[in-house]
């Protein structure tokens, strides 16, 4: 354990939003014999989420939204390792490195920003057949997949098989939902020009929706407009309805729609990381860990935790509803992880923490090249203008000047020079040539 003179030992679980910015703002400010800062993910970056349908759709190299790790925190130590267990009772963190096995890590104060991972239902066939789009790798990947798909159907004559090739079918209509399919569905339009026999109007996209409506972060009339905009472009939307089953690539929806499709994308919701479960922190009946709006964690108050992963009250809307907790949003996160980062220094002090508060801003969302929606304290705006301010919005928000720059070269040479439409998908089976060289 540290003794009174050594620095205090600070371990952050996570470098998505909370963890990264958290470690960002305390080596900023922290004196050299202060503390020590030490940071725990699996991935050795940052993934900024709100990009990657871009970066699916090509209009931004995949490298450019992720910031490193250990280049943007050059004065915390990081760890590249999965949590397995948290024991406060002891302070010690169990981690597994990919390479070397189990390390026990001992802490004198916690950051637990160990984020979120998709929500899935019990359907028939789900877990074989679905992809979501929470990391830059399912990003490239359901890139290639797309062109792939429609590589193959090129090649067939089989108008059933052609016909299930071409169908792309993406569940749950949030943000991340919505921005997928359109950008995708954009990149795909884009790409039939180099195809002889393949239109826009032989693909079918098809987004499920389980409530009445799209996109709940913004107003009911966008909502509504959203909806519009997709249905022009031909991409069928189901609201109200849920996938029961789709099982071998064969989709059957609540409302007794079938259909065959080789394309499942699932952005029905997030729930916290499950690693919390091998803990002894305090959790709530949705398996977050109950926070204080100070950011610490309930009864510990040397364990901080912010993000998706925590049950943070909501004080925006505190008057009308006393248990409303934050949105996992990266708006939410962001705010939460310099709000926490300024609690954790005050500790150190001897100062006095604040509450964090942070009414809802808006939204703002892309759904494909020069269309987009927003919903910016009251002001609404839609196509060029909401595209232009998600673009604007965003890129003010990624970490390091570096990566902001990289972005904006991307969307330069994107509009200069048009996509680039091809498929790379033998990077997901690299040793393929090579093993049959071997057996040849």
């Amino acid at each position: 354990m540290a003794g009174k003179s050594d620095p205090t030992r600070i371990l952050i679980l996570g470098g998505g939003y909370v963890g990264m910015y958290t470690a960002l703002q305390l080596q900023k400010k922290l004196g050299r014999r202060e503390a020590s800062v030490t940071v725990v993910d699996p991935q050795p970056h940052m993934t900024y989420q709100p990009f990657l349908p871009e970066a699916a759709a090509g209009s931004i190299e995949p490298r450019h939204v992720v910031a490193p790790l250990r280049r943007v925190l050059k004065r915390c130590h990081v760890i590249t390792a999965a949590v397995t267990e948290i024991n406060h009772s002891d302070k010690t963190v169990t981690v597994e490195h990919p390479q070397t096995g189990a390390e026990t890590l001992e802490y004198d104060a916690l950051v637990v920003a160990l984020g979120s991972v998709s929500r899935l239902l019990p359907i028939p066939g789900l877990a074989d057949q679905g992809i979501g789009l929470k990391t830059v790798g399912e990003a490239i990947y359901l890139r290639n997949h797309v062109l792939a798909k429609m590589d193959a159907a090129a090649n067939t004559n089989d108008e059933e098989l052609r016909k299930r090739l071409l169908t792309f079918t993406f569940v749950g209509g949030g943000f991340a939902g919505v921005e997928a399919l359109a950008e995708l569905e954009d990149m795909a339009r884009y790409s039939t020009r180099y195809y002889d026999n393949i239109s826009p109007d032989d693909m079918s996209w098809v987004l499920v929706e389980a409530a009445g409506r799209v996109m709940p972060e913004v107003s009911e009339k966008m909502g509504v407009y959203v909806v519009k905009a997709l249905e022009e472009r031909g991409i069928k939307v189901y609201l109200n309805t849920f996938l029961k089953s789709v099982e071998n690539g064969h989709a059957v929806l609540s409302d007794g729609t079938e259909f065959d499709s080789d394309t499942l994308v699932w952005n029905a919701g997030v729930k916290a990381n499950p690693v919390l479960k091998s803990s002894d922190l305090p959790l709530d009946e949705r398996g977050r860990v109950r926070s204080t709006a100070h950011l610490q964690v309930e009864g510990l108050p040397q364990v901080w935790a912010a993000g998706d992963c925590a049950a943070v009250p909501d004080l925006s809307k505190a008057e009308d509803d006393p248990t409303a907790t934050c949105a996992p949003s990266a708006q939410h996160a962001v705010r939460q992880a310099d709000q926490l980062a300024k609690n954790l220094l005050a500790t150190l002090r001897g100062k006095q923490t604040k509450e964090y508060r942070h009414a809802y801003a808006g939204s703002v969302a892309g759904m494909g090249l020069y269309k987009g929606v927003a919903d910016v304290y009251g002001f609404k705006a839609k196509g060029f203008v909401a595209w232009f301010m998600h673009r604007g919005y965003h890129v003010s928000r990624m970490p390091t000047f570096n990566r902001k720059m990289r972005i904006v070269i991307d969307w330069t040479l994107a509009f200069l020079f048009k996509r680039e439409a091809v498929s790379m998908g033998q990077i997901h089976n690299p040793r393929d040539a090579f093993e049959r060289a071997a057996a040849s």
